[in-house]
């Protein structure tokens, strides 16, 4: 008998520690799946990531536009997390936590995580583009708070304030990912993705995807005082800052908090290999 089935038949060490048994297994479960996918599948569910989150981004824009108000704005754009929610598509910084663990867990490999990480990101990119495309023709009076919003990253240099600010991107995106995965209620995972979308586009941290769309935006006005080789070098080191923003300061510290049912995973999927 497996360690891990030995653990099941156990009593039970805490409704704390239940709790977090549960959230792995829902971790590595999902993480299976996704890491699964073929190339099809990772590029369709990114594409439909990239052109829901341009929603969230037409809702944030309509509000700031209307208030000028930056914590509202960043309310309203909880559309788009919740739609990656319910959609259950994939957006790229969402892959920092579940697949991570997954591969720790030997139950999917590094090649795997690299296939999901570019398709990923590629296919945000395009999808994201493509629907921007069709806000910034659609929604004429939104071209000027497009290209300040836009502004606002796309000529911020590389410094210690945008690092930062590239870093907390990371966390708090791979938080929320955390926090629905800790929970099987609806409401709380709703509640995490209003959160989520808060805390990145209502103080105006870096995201490598949600800020890409805002310049992507601005440029097809054609009115933006910055080009795509701008927007390259701003996302160059702002999917850096996400990436280990992600792992460093939420990832690792849930694979050192469940290092013992990590060992045991990897010992059972060891074992069924032989």
């Amino acid at each position: 008998m497996s360690k891990t089935s030995q653990r099941e038949l156990g009593e039970s060490d805490s409704p704390i520690e239940d709790a977090l048994e549960d959230a792995f297994q829902r971790q590595l479960t999902e993480g299976t799946q996704r890491l699964h996918r073929s190339w099809r599948e990772v590029l369709i569910t990114g594409f439909f990531g990239g052109t829901e989150v341009a929603m969230g981004v037409l809702a944030y824009l309509s509000v700031l536009n209307a208030t000028g108000n930056q914590l509202l704005a960043g309310l309203a754009f909880s559309i788009g997390f919740l739609a990656l929610l319910l959609g259950r598509s994939e957006l790229f910084t969402e892959g920092f936590l579940v697949p991570v663990t997954t591969v720790a867990a030997k139950r999917a490999s590094v090649r795997q995580l690299l296939k999901l990480w570019s398709g990923t990101l590629a296919a945000n990119l395009v999808g994201g583009w493509v629907i921007m495309w069709l806000i910034m023709a659609g929604f004429p009076k939104l071209h000027a708070q497009t290209v300040e919003s836009a502004s606002h990253f796309a000529t911020a240099g590389l410094s210690r304030e945008t690092v930062v600010l590239a870093l907390l991107g990371g966390m708090a995106i791979t938080l929320m990912t955390r926090m629905q995965h800790g929970t099987d209620s609806v409401p709380g995972k709703i509640a995490a993705a209003v959160a989520g979308a808060f805390l990145l586009a209502g103080l105006q941290m870096f995201h490598s995807i949600l800020d890409s769309l805002l310049i992507f935006g601005a440029l097809i006005t054609g009115d933006a005082p910055f080009g795509y080789l701008d927007w390259l070098g701003w996302f160059g080191y702002t999917v850096v800052g996400n990436i280990v923003g992600g792992l460093a300061l939420v990832t690792l510290l849930r694979l050192l908090r469940s290092k013992d049912r990590l060992q045991e995973e990897r010992s059972d999927a060891e074992a069924e290999s032989e």
